[in-house]
C-alpha cells in the first residue's frame, strides 16, 4: 500500500517524465525531488505496474514512451479544466455499480465534484431496473457526486442537463452528430452509445446529493445477443479506438457550466440546445399510461423537461418518466 508521500513523489516523476522528451537519470530524480535513487526506482515500478511504459537505459535513464488506456485520476486531472467537477477521482479497478459507490463516498462526506471511475462494474445499472453491461477497459463507468441547493422537484433537469453535456462531449471527441433519445439516452444513428442514470438522497424540501451516472460504450468490439441490434460503440461506429481519458475531460468540462447556470438561476438555459439534440420529437412514439398503450407523435417539451406527445386523438399530454418506444429508434 502506498503512502500519501509517496504517491505524490511517483505523480510527481510521473510528470517530470511527461514534460521531457530525453533521458531522465535516477540521480538527477532524486536530487530534484531529494529522495534516494532507490525511492525512485520503486516509484518507477510502481508506474510500470499501472501500465505505463517506460524506458530504461543504462548510464541514460529513464524515459516515457507510452500512456496506460486505464482511468487514471492522474491522467484525467492532468490538464482537465473545470473548478469543481473531478477536483477528487476515485479510481476502482471493478466495483459493482460506480452509483452505489458514489452514494457510499458520499455518505461519507465526499465534496461536490467527486467522480467514481471503474475500469469494469459487476452489477453495472440502467434505468427501470436494468443490468448495464460494464466489460472491463471498454467503456466509460463513471458516476459524478453533486450538490445542488435545489428542491427535489428540479431534479429531472439534472438528468437533462447530464444528457446534453455527454452528447456534446461525444460530438467534439468524434466529431459526429450524436442525439439524445429523451430523456437521457444518447444514440447515434439509431444504436444507444450511452446512457444515464441519476440517483439522489433528498429531504422533503432539500435534496442532499445527486449521483449521476453515466455509462458510454467506447471501445467496445460486441455485445451480448440481447444488445446487438439496440446497442453501440463509439469504435463501431468510426473504425477506430477512441481516448477513455479525453472523453471523460470532455464530458466534465461540458457538464459543469451547464450545471452551474441551472443552479445560479435555476431555470435551464440550455433548454433550446436540448431540445436541438433531441433525436425523440417528430417522431411517433408509443408509451404506457394507467396500464394503457397509447399512440402519438412527441412534439415537444415542457420548460422542465417532461415530453408533450400528440396522442392519435388530437389531444396532448406530456410525460415525465416511464418508457416511451420510438419509431426508428433501437428498431
Amino acid at each position: 500500500m502506498q503512502t500519501m508521500q509517496s504517491q505524490t513523489m511517483r505523480n510527481q516523476i510521473l510528470q517530470s517524465l511527461r514534460a521531457s522528451d530525453q533521458y531522465l537519470s535516477g540521480e538527477q530524480l532524486s536530487r530534484q525531488f531529494q529522495v534516494t535513487r532507490s525511492a525512485v526506482w520503486k516509484a518507477i515500478q510502481s508506474l510500470r505496474e499501472e501500465g505505463y511504459q517506460i524506458e530504461s537505459v543504462t548510464n541514460r535513464g529513464y524515459r516515457l514512451l507510452s500512456l496506460p488506456d486505464r482511468l487514471l485520476p492522474v491522467e484525467i486531472q492532468q490538464g482537465l479544466q473545470t473548478q469543481q467537477l473531478g477536483g477528487q477521482i476515485i479510481y476502482c479497478e471493478s466495483v459493482n455499480s460506480t452509483n452505489e459507490k458514489a452514494k457510499l463516498v458520499a455518505a461519507e462526506g465526499a465534496t461536490h465534484g467527486t467522480v467514481i471511475v471503474a475500469e469494469k462494474q459487476t452489477s453495472g445499472k440502467g434505468r427501470l431496473g436494468r443490468v448495464w453491461s460494464s466489460p472491463a477497459s471498454q467503456g466509460i463507468w463513471m458516476s459524478i457526486l453533486l450538490k445542488p441547493d435545489i428542491l427535489p422537484k428540479d431534479i429531472a433537469t439534472i438528468t437533462l442537463i447530464t444528457g446534453l453535456a455527454v452528447c456534446r462531449a461525444i460530438n467534439s471527441i468524434c466529431d459526429c452528430k450524436a442525439q439524445i433519445k429523451w430523456p437521457n439516452d444518447i444514440i447515434i444513428g439509431t444504436r444507444k452509445v450511452c446512457g444515464i442514470l441519476t440517483e439522489l438522497a433528498a429531504e422533503a424540501e432539500r435534496v442532499n446529493y445527486v449521483v449521476a451516472g453515466i455509462g458510454i460504450n467506447v471501445n467496445n468490439t460486441s455485445f451480448p445477443a440481447a444488445l446487438t441490434k439496440k446497442a453501440t460503440s463509439l469504435r463501431m461506429e468510426f473504425g477506430k479506438s477512441f481516448s477513455r481519458v479525453a472523453l471523460v475531460q470532455a464530458v466534465l468540462q461540458e457538464l459543469e457550466p451547464i450545471y452551474n447556470r441551472f443552479v445560479a438561476t435555476l431555470s435551464f438555459q440550455d433548454f433550446d440546445a436540448y431540445k436541438e439534440k433531441c433525436a425523440t420529437l417528430g417522431r411517433k412514439v408509443t408509451l404506457v399510461q394507467n396500464q394503457l398503450e397509447l399512440h402519438g407523435t412527441a412534439v415537444d417539451l415542457t420548460p422542465t423537461g417532461e415530453l408533450i406527445v400528440r396522442l392519435e386523438d388530437g389531444k396532448n399530454i406530456t410525460v415525465n418518466s416511464g418508457e416511451v418506444l420510438v419509431q426508428g429508434i433501437y428498431e
